[in-house]
């Protein structure tokens, strides 16, 4: 095994609920334990309202070796074969609809990279100059049609879902495949059993909170400008079985991201399947 494959250790476990999930390790593994904590209370106040209560799940993990996006593949199947990982990361079993742990042989991977580039939320004007957004930032509504599993009741979700919207080019291809679109877009839809917000201001403030919590940042010591230093990938881990991470069951809205510090070796996991969650 090439001497810059990471030996994953845990470094934290941060659920998105209202009991912080304890991850301990014994102390004769060398490993860290890890600590806990409870959820941002504007994370968890807006993910209920979303269905997505008890199904999206913030991880935080360290490595001790350097990191080269081009040498994603073998770093993320590092990751998920280290029995460290899989015995601590978090997954909604498809029978039971309860969280356990990964616990499974994981045999290939695939990691896509997402762009991050954006430092503002900028991004989303768009919405209010084309009207989709009022000026009260009430969003502007339509009356009910249905895409696959999703009920479209308002211009906002027709611009992140209907190609066919006379709207939606405001938003560029480019536009759409930025980490901080995806994760506003995630938000938007939420889970199975969804209710919608009239204004805006709850899904920018909660994109930005969780971006900001799960990216890195650094300043240029001389241009005082700042960029972002963390890689994302969007994974999807295999078994002997077939897909085992996020899930069996492929949805748009079951996802998990690997975000990256290479400079603190940090990894930050969110995770969500697509669901009912718990009220």
């Amino acid at each position: 095994m090439d001497s810059w494959i990471p030996r994953i250790r845990i470094f934290l476990a941060r659920c998105l609920d209202s009991n912080p999930i304890t991850a301990a390790i014994s102390s004769s593994t060398g490993f860290l334990k890890s600590s806990s904590a409870n959820c941002e209370t504007n994370w968890a106040a807006f993910t209920s309202c979303r269905s997505m209560n008890n199904r999206l799940l913030a991880q935080a993990f360290r490595y001790d070796q350097y990191f080269q996006p081009y040498q994603k593949n073998d770093f993320v199947l590092s990751f998920f074969q280290d029995p460290n990982v899989t015995s601590q990361l978090k997954v909604i079993s498809a029978s039971s609809g309860q969280w356990k742990t990964l616990d499974t042989e994981v045999k290939k991977i695939e990691a896509k990279q997402i762009p991050c580039n954006r430092l503002s939320m900028s991004l989303f004007d768009p919405l209010n100059n084309e009207g989709i957004v009022r000026e009260s930032g009430h969003i502007s509504k339509c009356l009910d049609e249905y895409v696959d599993d999703f009920v479209i009741s308002d211009e906002l979700r027709k611009v992140l879902l209907q190609e066919a919207f006379d709207k939606y080019d405001i938003f560029s291809p480019s536009d759409r495949e930025e980490f901080l679109f995806l994760l506003f877009k995630h938000l938007c839809l939420g889970g199975s059993l969804c209710q919608f917000e009239d204004t805006i201001d709850p899904y920018v403030e909660t994109t930005k909170s969780i971006y900001k919590d799960l990216l890195s940042v650094k300043k240029h010591p001389e241009t005082k400008e700042i960029s972002i230093l963390s890689s994302v990938f969007r994974v999807t881990a295999y078994d002997d079985q077939g897909i085992c991470y996020p899930s069996a069951t492929p949805h748009e809205q079951t996802f998990a991201y690997l975000i990256v510090d290479p400079m603190k070796r940090h990894i930050n996991v969110l995770y969500h399947c697509f669901g009912a969650g718990a009220f």
